[in-house]
């Protein structure tokens, strides 16, 4: 009996479920990432929407006739929050990502509507209520920038180890799909932000 003929196609056989089992370890591992990146999201965006009630409470009383400009924070508050609670199910889906960038741009320019606003009350611009407010809103804004970033780049890993050969094949056989980019929806959140100087 000849053994070469026995250990060679069992050699082969071991060696091709290795790289399957590696490849498809690695497409978890990158998966896991991204999903963790958008729970960092999430947590700055829950912050976001829990900060935004407070700024509206603050104005409130110094804004009684922009009743349209509370109650438009109000309902983008909610949307955004749906599409957040939406997307953290499904993390890196297309549709997902897309409509929560797209709340969250209808969110950020009633927030900014509202702060205009309140910019020509110069008593309510003077607030220290408002002033910290701002100052949260503006953090968190950037935690939200940073953990977007982290998301995308996790995303950027994930897909790009899935496209490549041979692990394209394991992706495919195994079901690992494309993960979608966190985008800005809006031409105002691609703009860069405008400074005044008072």
């Amino acid at each position: 009996m000849n053994w070469a003929l026995i250990i060679i196609p069992i050699s082969i056989l071991a060696i091709l479920l290795l790289a399957v089992g590696y490849y498809f370890n690695r497409l978890v591992v990158l998966g896991n990432r991204y999903q963790n990146a958008f729970s960092q999201i999430d947590v700055q965006l829950k912050r976001r929407y829990d900060l935004i009630p407070n700024l509206v409470e603050c104005v409130k009383g110094y804004l009684g006739h922009e009743k349209g400009t509370l109650e438009a924070v109000a309902s983008a508050r909610n949307q955004a929050m749906a599409a957040s609670r939406a997307a953290a199910t499904k993390p890196g889906d297309a549709v997902a990502m897309e409509q929560l960038s797209q709340a969250e741009g209808a969110l950020s320019g009633a927030v900014g509507r509202l702060i205009a606003v309140a910019e020509s009350y110069p008593e309510l611009k003077a607030s220290q209520n408002m002033l910290g407010l701002q100052e949260e809103l503006t953090t968190t804004e950037n935690r939200v920038g940073f953990a977007r970033q982290a998301f995308n780049d996790s995303v950027t890993a994930y897909n790009s180890q899935r496209q490549t050969f041979p692990c394209v094949l394991v992706a495919s056989l195994c079901g690992f799909r494309d993960a979608s980019l966190l985008q800005a929806a809006t031409e105002r959140e691609r703009a860069a932000p405008e400074i005044k100087l008072d």
